[in-house]
């Protein structure tokens, strides 16, 4: 970014309107930049405004890095545009950070912690900056635009005081979207990844609108909203204009991050055409989205890395990660439970298993699959974890073909396994069927958000009584 602005001549520029006191917003990225320099790609020096460097966060100390999800605000100072946030939860998405010291003070309206304590807001004058979201965290966020861009009108609300104290474990709501036989983009739910009605018809399981169903979910409560495209548009993803309709349709009403997955890989159109990974994400970054979830892809792509050792830079997950940061890649890994009498059956990592095989099996191995769960592969759910992680992804999302559908609870035994072996986010998904499903997955495994569909959409469990169970259990959430 500082070589952007200093080719163009707008690093000089911004700190001239700094100087002069100039009504300023900087977001993550944007207040990173105004101080001296940053570590994140070697020495590079910032605007040099704010003294201190901006460095990484240690994942050594348990912290999950990226740090993503929705943290607790405390304010050092009279701010302006925090005035009737103080905390409450806001949304952050960063492996960079900048920490309080004596030199930077006197610009320090808001700290965070995070393993550390650091700088979540700055202000000086007319001159604002944020660490997280605004445009993301609902209407908290909302409320920081509105006082930023209208100043007086902050002036005769009440400071409302929250009790957010730490990260909060996230609740998302998934959309499984794809056509039906009459061509229309609807939101669907699988039973085992079974997406058709058991009647004579066959017809695909319709639960429902996907811009109609994400922004009830977003009044809900939903922390994130995830649509994961299954039609794959397998042969022009780019020609996906539906689905591209329904993520900017979705994010002019919907402040919470967004992510979008199916068919992002490279291809090469009926006329020749080549288009990389690369160009299908950013088509969906400038549509709303702000992650990208890669599946079949990022198994071929760890399959490679582990056979030979060298990360190429050529697969999607290192493409995409490299250009918009690893908080931007989410890895789906859509793993089968192969039972073992004896962990010494395979070479992939297995576990212990809570529940005994059908034939009494004490032992299992997860065997990822790819192309929808219709083909296996040979690689381990705990070894393309570690891969991909090595490769650039930030989050990954763990789902359990055995458990998708049946309401009978997440893997315990599988989430467990992944959220122990990687230093980034795990999400929890497939199986949630009560509320009591969540606070089991958050007290016995270090998954950091939880993910359900099905439920949800059928109006089984509503979004805000998981929240509430979960608040009398003693876990943090958003409310």
């Amino acid at each position: 970014m500082m070589d952007v602005l200093n080719q163009n001549g707008m690093a000089e520029a911004i700190r001239t309107y700094v100087e002069n006191d100039r009504p300023f917003l900087g977001i993550c990225l944007g207040l990173q930049l105004l101080f001296e320099s940053s570590t994140e790609n070697g020495h590079v020096s910032g605007l040099g405004l704010i003294p201190g460097v901006v460095g990484r966060f240690d994942s050594s100390d348990g912290c999950r890095v990226p740090h993503i999800g929705w943290n607790a605000l405390q304010i050092e100072k009279d701010s302006v545009i925090l005035d009737d946030v103080a905390n409450r939860h806001v949304y952050f998405v960063h492996s960079y950070r900048a920490v309080p010291s004596e030199e930077n003070k006197e610009w320090v309206s808001s700290i965070c912690n995070y393993g550390v304590d650091f700088i979540s807001s700055i202000r000086r004058g007319n001159v604002h900056a944020v660490q997280f979201h605004p445009e993301k965290s609902g209407d908290v966020g909302l409320s920081i635009l509105r006082n930023f861009l209208l100043p007086s009108s902050s002036m005769t609300k009440k400071p409302f005081e929250g009790k957010a104290k730490k990260l909060a474990k996230r609740v998302i709501a998934c959309l499984d979207v794809r056509t039906n036989d009459s061509g229309d983009l609807v939101v669907t739910k699988g039973d085992q990844y079974d997406v058709r009605e058991q009647t004579k018809e066959n017809e695909v399981r319709n639960l429902g609108k996907p811009v109609e169903l994400a922004g009830q979910y977003y009044t809900d409560g939903a922390d994130e909203v995830s649509f994961l495209n299954i039609t794959g548009f397998r042969d022009f993803p780019l020609g996906d204009l539906p689905m591209l309709q329904i993520l900017k349709k979705t994010s002019e009403n919907v402040f919470v991050p967004l992510t979008v997955g199916g068919g992002i890989r490279d291809f090469t159109d009926g006329n020749g055409r080549y288009y990389s990974s690369l160009e299908v994400a950013s088509e969906y970054f400038r549509s709303g989205a702000d992650k990208i979830s890669i599946g079949s892809d990022a198994v071929y792509a760890a399959e490679e890395y582990i056979k030979t050792g060298v990360k190429t830079g050529k697969s999607s997950l290192e493409q995409i990660s490299r250009v918009y940061g690893n908080q931007a890649v989410v890895v789906s890994i859509d793993p089968r439970r192969q039972y073992l009498t004896s962990p010494f059956e395979v070479g992939f990592k297995s576990v212990e298993v809570s529940n005994l095989g059908p034939n009494g099996e004490e032992y299992a191995w997860y065997q990822c699959t790819v192309n929808g769960g219709r083909e296996g592969r040979p690689i381990g759910a705990y070894e393309l974890a570690k891969a991909v992680e090595e490769l650039g992804a930030g989050e990954i999302l763990l789902n359990c073909i055995d458990c998708d559908g049946q309401g009978k609870g997440f893997d315990i035994d599988l989430i467990k396994l992944i959220s122990d072996a990687v230093s980034i986010p795990v999400i929890a998904s497939s199986g949630a069927g009560t509320v009591e499903h969540f606070s089991e997955v958050f007290k016995q495994t270090n998954a950091s958000a939880a993910l359900a569909a099905g439920i949800f959409h059928r109006k089984e469990v509503p979004i805000q009584s998981v929240k509430e169970h979960l608040l009398k259990e003693g876990i943090e959430v958003r409310m």
